[in-house]
Formats: structure tokens, C-alpha cells, sequence
């Protein structure tokens, strides 16, 4: 579910949430290269269970990702993606259960917004080769320089959908994947790999929820187990708390906003595609030897711990004197319910609740409020109580006026604040007539870079004064063309008045028009007839969509909490209610239709998919989409309108698509089902998931066994052979069997010769109709160890935020402060063409910007060289010098009587090190400092004139910076 702002907002609010991962990576020795042991305690300090990946959170990344070139065949996108994968093995490392979900045919609620999403991105690539022709076409004519254009059919992401021929090759790519690693990597020799392809219905997340669910209602569940979710959608987050597992962690990657991408018509950074020039492209190295390397730095990870929201959220949520005993468990599950309204992938979301203004603060206030007239909570095991959350609903509505009012406003005054940060840029452009080059340019203070050397004076002074004459000409020129007026100044001839303004001049951005005015008398009014086309009056349209929302609000949760409650429910309307109309909502909502089914994959497609998507059908069911005479045309329209709704981007508006009837979509393909050939056939059934295992795992003889009594009967898996997990297992029709050669669908991987796993096919335990999976503790649940203290609940925004690597809140780290960037940056010497790891990385300014430091137990520790102790990679080792006494003398003499400047400062900073060494650094004592001594306490003397000099031997370890090379100047 993608909640536009919510893991922002959770990750500022609960900072604690997030840990940064420790990853190990793999080395190289001789040209031949070493994996991870993955059989090794988790760097992380924290040992995983279960692993679950949400793989469609894989795919799209590996196969056309936004910062880096694209693979250029489907082979290269496969392996992309089991590289991915060993990466979060690496760093999760499971001991028990690795569960791959690919989202399946989804309910009919979610395909309304994949039908959006594929319609949207069907069109915008349209618009973007549009574009692209356009601008292309200006530059040339003006005479600029573009690249030749590749001749390379662009990767249509609507590929990645149940039913399509990619999707079937990437479930064979997995088999084998699995199979190869089972066999051959000692790290997964004990671990059960479970995998759900396209081919099962259900979206991957509730398909790992509904095995998580099913496995906690068996008795011999581990209720301790350490469950590690991948997923970057923001419901995982809801979908973990409502498991109320208490060792639930989300693993994602770490969202880093306003990354660089090359400009999609020239190829180069710093622009996008309307601000190409086609200027030609600047030569990389001495002979352009850099032209086809792209910057990109590897994604990092990071960890959510639910344990530790849960903790916030106890504190949050607990109430005193209520009239009924508090729940925490039941005010998790009521605060879960109270985020859908901010939105969801099924409902839209109210319109007097926007996350970005704090909406779920808002209502949890309004919730503490009205528990107590309520006599109990909103919600019990996915079940929710429509009077209470009528009473919640009432409480938002009288405030929906004033809403609006302060959303204007609050919109008002950052447009006011952008337009003067606008012109203050624009004068900051402008600067000064004239600055100087080279040797006598302006140096920023702090700067580590030397100014570059003047080769020949003459010349340097020469085109100084060129282009200060230059400048005063062309100050002269615009002066006489302006009436002998300043252009800085305003003008009063006649010529420039009534003269309108170019549209980059303006400070004003063009604004969507919004003909609905929530902030103005009658909005309501407004709002019915602007997006339902009917009168406010008509009350019985209203209650319509009033109770469609409310069973929509029951779904979702049911959803959550139980599995998909209807395959066939939607909400038909592609706006919300306001909360001020949730009234007599009690009896609106009864039950949902009993055993519905879910589309079928080609059937689910032809929901989905634009037109411009057809050619992953099969050719009779493609001439439905574009045919005149098709009975279903309607359902595929060209073009489509796209309300903005109050917002400023199209991405954020709402798409205006018709949507499909079932009934009228299942008659039209009854006549083309007789068209399918046997391969079609095949991938339009619905599958069912499948286990893997090795050798060396307990259960592998008994499954052997099955095979060879060729058994068709489901067999219940022991439960003492797989920790505790039950289900029931089949035959598979094309099984992975032991020392069986197992062949690579990818022609660039070689085949497993080899073969020690085995696979087979699973069921999840099944249940009698009506039954209700406890949103509950389970006995014998251990809660984690508290990790939050005191000083965390008042945090906010007020210190400069520090990472956390791994989940030992007391590892000791490696930390370098601004005279330890000054000393690597003199050491690596920046100022060297095509550079390092480090050439062009500036020091961060907010790193130690507190009185924070990390506290070490016992003396002086040495830098180690190592990832896991080091936020910034891996830093060239420092070599400490050693001074014999007489040196430290001499260097002390020297100091003393002067000397060149950095030279001086070296010594200096030696001599601190030299020392405060000699004066017992190293133990307990001397020079080790706390963390919660004052900053002035770390300069350890002053010379004869006062000037101060920073310790390299505080508790951090840090030896001195090499020497100086020093400036040699020639004296003649």
C-alpha cells in the first residue's frame, strides 16, 4: 500500500524505528572472489528467523532502475535480481524460513488501482517519446549536439503482471535460483525456502501475512520467532503490527529524495529533458576514458523495528481512567485502523485528512477523547464497531471547516516564502561585477582545497584586467540601451512599460484551477457537484457513497487482519465522503458475499492493461481492447482525464477511468476463451506454492520418500522436523529432485550438475469457515528487551540525528570529526584528476555538531580498518609515527621558535599526540574523556600565544594526520 508521506512522518516522529544496516561484503584474492559466509553470526548483533520478501519491491528496481544504467535483456534483469537477493541473505541471514511472494491475481478492490498505475505509465511513456522528438528536433534546428538515438524497444513495466510470458520465466528462473543456492551455499543448507509465484493468487505482502497467520494458530508455533520483512510499500509496516508478533522487523532500502538522473535526451547530469541545450558532452579523463562509467553509489539498507514503535506507541496511546481495562494490543489494532483514513491502495483517503498536516495526530487526540464515551475500542480481530467510529467520524467533521481554512492559509504562506527565497537566490546569482580566478580567488573558510598555483603572473594579471574591461563594456552597453538607467534599478522610460514579463522572469508558478474552493462558504456544495455531478440535496446519493466507504473501511481491516474477505467488493467511486457525513452509519454494513473467486490471470490483464499492453495477450483477446466493434471498447479509452484535486502534480491527481463491469468483461472473453493455446492455457491456471529444502535439512527424507512411493495423497508436514511449521504437502508435476541435473533457463549461468535439494508442493494449514485468528499475544511470547530511554521522547528535531549501525545501541564506532576529514583530506590529496574513493566527497557539516561523543570503555583504541566500524566505508588506514624523545625535543624547540605555518600546526597536533601519550593516554585517566563533558574540555594547552591545539588521543582513538608536504619555494 503506498501511503504518500507516511514512513516520513513515522521516521521523524519514532526516530528510534530506524537502525542502519551492517553489511558484509565479499572480498577478492588473486582475481578470484570470496563470498560472505553467511554460517557467521549476523554483523547486525541480532539473529532472524524468518525472512520474507515481497519480491515486486525486487523486480521493479532490477529491471528498470531509475538511477543506473538499465540491463539490456531479460537475462541480465534475472540476474540482477538474484543478486539482490544473496545482498538481503547476506545481511538478514534466516536460520529457519525464506518465503519469496510475487504478487498474484489481487482482489477486485486492488486491481482498480493497478489499472490506474498501468494506464498512467502507459501514457506518460507516450508522452515522454513525445517529448523527446520535440526537444530533439528544436536542438538540432539550433544547431546543438545530441547523441545519436538508440535504436532499443523500451521496457514496458506493465510486463510485471500475473498472466504475462516474463512472469513465467522469472517463476523458472527462481527454481533454479533456489536450487543453486540450496546446493551449493553452506548458509542456506538448514533453511526452507518457500516460493509463491505470479501463478498464486493474492498480493505478496498478505500472502506472507495469511502464512504468518495461519502458522501463529498452530499449537506448536515458536511465539519467540524473530520475523525480518522486506518490502519498501508503507502498509508492511500496519500489516506487521496487526501480526502482534512481538520480534517484528522491516528490512527496506533507505530512501535518499532528489537523486541525481541523467537527462533522458542527452545523457548528462545536471538537467532534465526541458532544460536540455545540447551542449556537447565534456571529455572524462585524459582521453575519455571515464565517458561510459556512471556514478552510482550502492543503495544502502536499513532496519524498522516494530518492537521499538511498539514501545513508542505504549506510551502514546496509554489512557488513564477508563471506564473499561486498557488493551494495549486493542489500541494497536484501533490505531492501525485510524491510518486508512489517511490512505490506503482500496479507499481514497477523506479529504480533511492530509498525513502532511498531521492527520493521524489528529485523530489519535480525538480518539483519547472519545474512548471514554465510547465504553470501548473501534475494533476487535479485524472487526470494527461502526457506532464508535461514527463518534471518531463527528469529531473530525466539526473541525473540517477550520481544516480547510488553515490548509489555505498554511499553502499561502509557503508560496509566499518560496517566492522570496526565489529572488534572494536570483540576487545571490547576480553577485558581484567581477571575481577574480586562480591564485587570487575567493577561498569559502574551512575550505581543505589549495588554491591552484599561478604558473605565470603576467599572463594571470593580463586576463584580470581583460575581463574586468570586458564586464565594464557590457555594464556601459546595457546602461545606454536602458535610457541611461541602471539595469539593476527601475526604469522610467516609456519603452519598458506595458511590456508583460517573459514567464521565466515571473516569480509566480502557474497554478491548477481549482473550481471547488474547500476554504471558501458552501464547499460541500461545491464538492458534490464538481466531483459526482449531483446536488448536496440529494441525500440518498450521499448515504450511497457514505456506505460504500464504510464497507470499505471494514474490508481493508478485515483484510489485515483475517485475509481477503471478498474477492469481488470494490469501492465504485473515485472520491471520498467528508467525515461530516458518516451518520447513522451503525446498520450499513452487515457482511460480504461468501466463497467468491478470484479473476483468473489473462482475465485479470485484461482489467488491468491500457490498449498500448496488449501484445502480452494472446491476439483474439488484444482485439478486444482496439477493436470498434468490441462490446467492451469503452473499457479502454486513449486518452483519460487526470483531476489534480487540490494537488500540484499529476502524479498525485486522479486518474478518470471508467470502471470495468465484471459481468459485461467475463460474456466478451467467453467467446475468445476457445482461442488459448495449451502454453496460454497453462499460464492463465492458478498455481500453488512450493517448498525447497537441502540435503542436510531434517525433513529432506521424508519428502524423498514421498517421491518415491510416488504418493498422491496431501501429506501433513511433522512438525518436529521443520520448527514447528505445519502444512500439507503434494507431489509437484515437474519437481527439482536430488542429484538430478537441474537446467539453467538463463544461457550465461551454467547448469547444477550437482543437485542436492528438493522441492515440492505446499499448502497453508486450512481452517473451517468462520474461524478468527486471535489479534492477541500468544502465550509464551517473551517481549523484547526496552530500548528506548528518557532522553528519546524528547528528541524531535532539535540534535542533529546519528545513525544507528546494527542493533547493539552500545557499538563502539569509529567517528571522525572536522580535523579528522581536514587530515584524510590532506592525506589523499584532493586535488589530484580522475580521484579516489574520497576526491570528491566533502566532510558532513552536521556530523558532530553536539556535545555528543561516543563513550569507550578502558584507553586509547586504535582505528581499525573495518566496514562495520565505519559510517563512511572503508578510509585508508593511518599509520601512527613514533617519536623518540629527542625528535619530540627538537620538534618542541622548533615550534616554539617559529616556522612555516602548516608546518608549525603539524608539530603541533604531533606534539598534543606525543604527549598526551607520555602522560598516560592509554589508561583510565590522562586524556580519556566523557561524553557529557563540556566541548572546550578536549583542547589540551595553549602555547606562550595563546593558540589552541586539538588532542589526536581523546577516547575515540584517532592517531595523527601524516605529515605535511609542505610548499617548496624557489629562492633565487
Amino acid at each position: 500500500m503506498g501511503v504518500p508521506a507516511f514512513f516520513r512522518w513515522l521516521s521523524r516522529k519514532y526516530a528510534s524505528i530506524i537502525v542502519h544496516c551492517v553489511e558484509e561484503k565479499g572480498k577478492e584474492c588473486n582475481g578470484v572472489r570470496i563470498p560472505v559466509d553467511t554460517t557467521k553470526p549476523n554483523p547486525n548483533e541480532v539473529e532472524f528467523d524468518n525472512l520474507y520478501l515481497d519480491m515486486n519491491g525486487i523486480i521493479h528496481p532490477c529491471t528498470h532502475p531509475e538511477d543506473k544504467p538499465a540491463p539490456k535483456n531479460e537475462d541480465e534483469m534475472m540476474v540482477a535480481i538474484f543478486e539482490y537477493i544473496d545482498r538481503l541473505f547476506n545481511i538478514v541471514r534466516p536460520r529457519r524460513v525464506l518465503y519469496m511472494a510475487i504478487d498474484g491475481v489481487a482482489p477486485r478492490a486492488k486491481m482498480n488501482q493497478q489499472r490506474s498505475r498501468r494506464f498512467r505509465a502507459s501514457k506518460e511513456g507516450v508522452e515522454l517519446a513525445e517529448e523527446k522528438g520535440r526537444m530533439r528536433e528544436e536542438i538540432i534546428q539550433k544547431g546543438g549536439y545530441l547523441p545519436p538515438e538508440e535504436i532499443k524497444e523500451r521496457f514496458d513495466s506493465n510486463c510485471i503482471t500475473p498472466g504475462t510470458e516474463f512472469m513465467d520465466n522469472l517463476a523458472q528462473c527462481l527454481r533454479y535460483y533456489v536450487a543453486d543456492r540450496l546446493s551449493n551455499d553452506p548458509g542456506w543448507k538448514n533453511v526452507v525456502v518457500f516460493l509463491s509465484d505470479a501463478s498464486v493468487p493474492g498480493e505478496g505482502e498478505h500472502k506472507i501475512m495469511d502464512f504468518i497467520r495461519r502458522q501463529r494458530a498452530q499449537p506448536n508455533h515458536d511465539p519467540n520467532t524473530h520475523h525480518c520483512l522486506c518490502g519498501a510499500d508503507a502498509d508492511l509496516i500496519m500489516l506487521g503490527l496487526a501480526t502482534h508478533e512481538p520480534n517484528f522487523t522491516i528490512i527496506r532500502e533507505e530512501f535518499k529524495p532528489n537523486k541525481p538522473r541523467p537527462c533522458a535526451l542527452c545523457g548528462q547530469m545536471g538537467h532534465e529533458i526541458k532544460d536540455c541545450q545540447g551542449v556537447a558532452r565534456e571529455k572524462k579523463g585524459q582521453h575519455d576514458e571515464f565517458a561510459d562509467t556512471v556514478p552510482v553509489s550502492e543503495q544502502e539498507f536499513i532496519f524498522i523495528r516494530l518492537c521499538v514503535l511498539r514501545e513508542y506507541l505504549a506510551r502514546e496511546l496509554t489512557m488513564a481512567s477508563l471506564p473499561f481495562p486498557f488493551d494495549f494490543e486493542r489500541s494497536v489494532d484501533d490505531w492501525v485502523f485510524m491510518c486508512f483514513f489517511v490512505g490506503n491502495d482500496f479507499l481514497p483517503h477523506l479529504p480533511s485528512l492530509e498525513i502532511r498536516e498531521g492527520a493521524i495526530d489528529r485523530l489519535v487526540n480525538i480518539y483519547k477523547d472519545v474512548v471514554h464515551k465510547t465504553g470501548g475500542y473501534l475494533t476487535q480481530n479485524g472487526y470494527v464497531d461502526l457506532e464508535r467510529v461514527e463518534m471518531i467520524m463527528q469529531a473530525v467533521g466539526v473541525a473540517e471547516d477550520n481544516i480547510f481554512r488553515k490548509r489555505k492559509e498554511d499553502d499561502e504562506n509557503f508560496k509566499r516564502r518560496n517566492k522570496e527565497k526565489r529572488r534572494r537566490m536570483k540576487a545571490e546569482q547576480q553577485g558581484p561585477a567581477y571575481l577574480t580566478t586562480g591564485q587570487f580567488a575567493p577561498q569559502a573558510l574551512g575550505r581543505r582545497d589549495r588554491p591552484e598555483a599561478v604558473h605565470n603572473a603576467r599572463h594571470q594579471a593580463y586576463d584580470m584586467r581583460m575581463q574586468h574591461n570586458k564586464d565594464a563594456a557590457q555594464s556601459l552597453k546595457a546602461m545606454m540601451k536602458n535610457g541611461g538607467n541602471s539595469s539593476a534599478g527601475p526604469s522610467n522610460s516609456t519603452e519598458s512599460r506595458g511590456v508583460k514579463r517573459k514567464a521565466e522572469d515571473s516569480d509566480s508558478e502557474p497554478e491548477p484551477e481549482d473550481n471547488v474552493r474547500l476554504w471558501e462558504e458552501g464547499w460541500k456544495q461545491r464538492y458534490y457537484k464538481t466531483k459526482f455531478d449531483v446536488d448536496v440535496t440529494d441525500e440518498d446519493f450521499r448515504r450511497k457513497v457514505v456506505k460504500s466507504y464504510v464497507e470499505g473501511l471494514c474490508w481493508v481491516l478485515r483484510y489485515y487482519y483475517q485475509g481477503c474477505a471478498s474477492w469481488k467488493w470494490y469501492f465504485p467511486f473515485h472520491y471520498a465522503p467528508f467525515a461530516s457525513d458518516f451518520k447513522d452509519i451503525k446498520g450499513m454494513f452487515t457482511d460480504f458475499e461468501k466463497e467468491t473467486k478470484p479473476f483468473k490471470p489473462l482475465e485479470q490483464l485484461m482489467g488491468v492493461f491500457p490498449a498500448a499492453s496488449g501484445n502480452f495477450l494472446p491476439p483474439t483477446w488484444r482485439n478486444l481492447m482496439s477493436s470498434p466493434d468490441s462490446s467492451i471498447i469503452d473499457f479502454y479509452p486513449d486518452d483519460f482525464a487526470i483531476d489534480l484535486n487540490g494537488k500540484k502534480y499529476a502524479w498525485q491527481g486522479v486518474a478518470l477511468l471508467p470502471f470495468v463491469d465484471e459481468r459485461r468483461l467475463r460474456a466478451a472473453l467467453a467467446e475468445v476463451y476457445p482461442d488459448l493455446t495449451t502454453e496460454e492455457v497453462k499460464r492463465n491456471s492458478l498455481g500453488s506454492d512450493v517448498l525447497f529444502l537441502s540435503k542436510a535439512h531434517p525433513l529432506f527424507d521424508f519428502i524423498h520418500e514421498l517421491y518415491r512411493a510416488e504418493s498422491n495423497e496431501d501429506t501433513e508436514i511433522p512438525a518436529e522436523l521443520c520448527h514447528g511449521i505445519q502444512g500439507v504437502l503434494q507431489l509437484d508435476d515437474d519437481p527439482i529432485l536430488p542429484d538430478k541435473t537441474v537446467t539453467s533457463p538463463i544461457p550465461m549461468l551454467r547448469d547444477i550438475s550437482q543437485n542436492s535439494s528438493i522441492g515440492v508442493k505446499f499448502k497453508d494449514p486450512q481452517y473451517a469457515d468462520g474461524f478468527v485468528f486471535k489479534a492477541v499475544l500468544l502465550a509464551g511470547a517473551k517481549l523484547p528487551s526496552k530500548v528506548l530511554k528518557p532522553g528519546d521522547w524528547e528528541k524531535g528535531n532539535r540534535e542533529p540525528w546519528r545513525p544507528q549501525l546494527g542493533f547493539n545501541r552500545n557499538r563502539q564506532q569509529a567517528h571522525l570529526d572536522q580535523s579528522g576529514f581536514r587530515a584524510l583530506g590532506h592525506s589523499m590529496n584532493r586535488n589530484q584528476r580522475g580521484g579516489g574513493q574520497y576526491s570528491n566527497a566533502p566532510p558532513p557539516g552536521n556530523y558532530h555538531q553536539g556535545n555528543y561523543r561516543p563513550q569507550h570503555s578502558g584507553g586509547h583504541q586504535p582505528f581499525q580498518h573495518s566496514r562495520q566500524n565505519s559510517l563512511l566505508g572503508a578510509p585508508p588506514s593511518f599509520h601512527q609515527p613514533q617519536f623518540p624523545r629527542q625528535q619530540q625535543q627538537q620538534q618542541q624547540q622548533q615550534y616554539r621558535s617559529g616556522g612555516h605555518g602548516w608546518d608549525r600546526a603539524m608539530q603541533s597536533q604531533q606534539l598534543a599526540y606525543q604527549l598526551n601519550r607520555d602522560r598516560g593516554g592509554e589508561g583510565s585517566g590522562g586524556y580519556q574523556q566523557r561524553y557529557d563533558q563540556r566541548r572546550d574540555d578536549w583542547h589540551d594547552r595553549r602555547d606562550n600565544r595563546g593558540q589552541q591545539h586539538r588532542s589526536y588521543s581523546d577516547d575515540r582513538g584517532y592517531p595523527p594526520p601524516p605529515p605535511s608536504r609542505r610548499y617548496q619555494w624557489n629562492s633565487k
